[in-house]
């Protein structure tokens, strides 16, 4: 699971007042960097965020759950899953069973690298903004 650095980090953004989206983003990062390393690859850079993201909550970052308009019931129920976990037993460790960690990895490590090339989350980035629409930019002023 994510490094203790990271764990640190976020813990440190929360304590500091910092809202839990800006905590869970170390764990985000951390997944970028993990795709760019080569440690394994992700198909989009939306699916790396959600890899992040499904970290934060199992590490006991306290996010909100998902947008019920734009996700999924099976997205929304695994979200609610990782934070009954974080709020339980938060996950600090990489565990679970040796051949299912394996194969996942074995998978992820077929998937693309470029997913989270600077050009691809500024595409990101850019699509979640326009899709988000110009009122929310006026009201952050």
């Amino acid at each position: 699971m994510p490094d203790k650095e990271t764990v640190q980090a976020a813990r440190r953004d929360l304590a500091e007042g910092k809202s839990p989206s800006t905590a869970a983003g170390e764990f985000v990062r951390e997944e970028i960097d993990h795709v760019r390393e080569g440690k394994h690859g992700a198909r989009s850079a939306k699916q790396a965020i959600a890899i992040g993201l499904s970290k934060a909550r199992r590490a006991g970052i306290p996010l909100g759950e998902p947008n019920p308009k734009t996700t999924s019931a099976e997205t929304r129920k695994k979200a609610a899953q990782d934070s009954r976990r974080g709020k339980e037993d938060p996950v600090t460790s990489e565990e679970g069973s040796t051949k299912r960690r394996r194969a996942r990895l074995k998978a992820m490590k077929r998937e693309p690298k470029t997913s989270v090339s600077r050009a691809a989350l500024s595409r990101q980035a850019k699509s979640t903004a326009r899709k988000r629409g110009q009122t929310v930019h006026r009201k952050a002023k």
